[in-house]
């Protein structure tokens, strides 16, 4: 990589790639808002988790914000023990603006140098902490599509998904 690449001005500043994502955060607290509480717990599709778990799974790996800004990776055993202490629609939600915040706290941190700094998420995901992030965001995104699946399978209409 040439000093010229390294030296290039950013597409996008930290703070406007903090509003991108937790636009995406908003749109999917949406998504879990608009189901039933029942079904958000129990309903599925074709042997897919319910809703419940796939905004759980993404909401753990937010937690990720630690590590990536400081290399402080929670161990992911105690991101699962957290979600699977998790019962109702008012838990869930409570637990996502949690780390919302927590997000939004720690974000001064995510300096240009430490988007490109390489970390290891919990061993499954190593690389730039960009790259690391636009995993977390692209796994949201995934998940929350099978939520409107799912939302439109039960009868109702999904928040637009470009009104983030």
């Amino acid at each position: 990589m040439s000093t010229a690449t390294l030296n290039a001005p950013a597409i996008l500043s930290p703070e406007e790639i903090l509003k991108h994502w937790q636009g995406h955060r908003g749109l999917t607290r949406r998504v879990i808002e608009a189901f039933p509480e029942k079904e958000l717990f129990e309903f599925s599709i074709g042997g897919m988790r319910p809703f419940s778990q796939l905004a759980l799974e993404a909401v753990g790996i937010a937690t990720g914000i630690d590590g990536m800004a400081y290399g402080n990776w929670t161990p992911f055993e105690e991101l699962e023990a957290k979600g699977n202490a998790i019962k109702t629609k008012e838990e869930l939600l409570a637990y996502w603006d949690e780390v919302t915040e927590k997000i939004n706290a720690e974000w001064s941190a995510m300096t240009p140098e430490r988007f490109r700094a390489r970390e290891n998420s919990w061993g499954f995901f190593e690389g730039p902490v960009i790259d690391i992030l636009l995993y977390f965001i692209d796994n949201e995104v995934h998940h929350r599509g099978q939520g409107y699946v799912y939302l439109r399978a039960l009868g109702i209409e999904p928040p637009k998904f470009y009104e983030r």
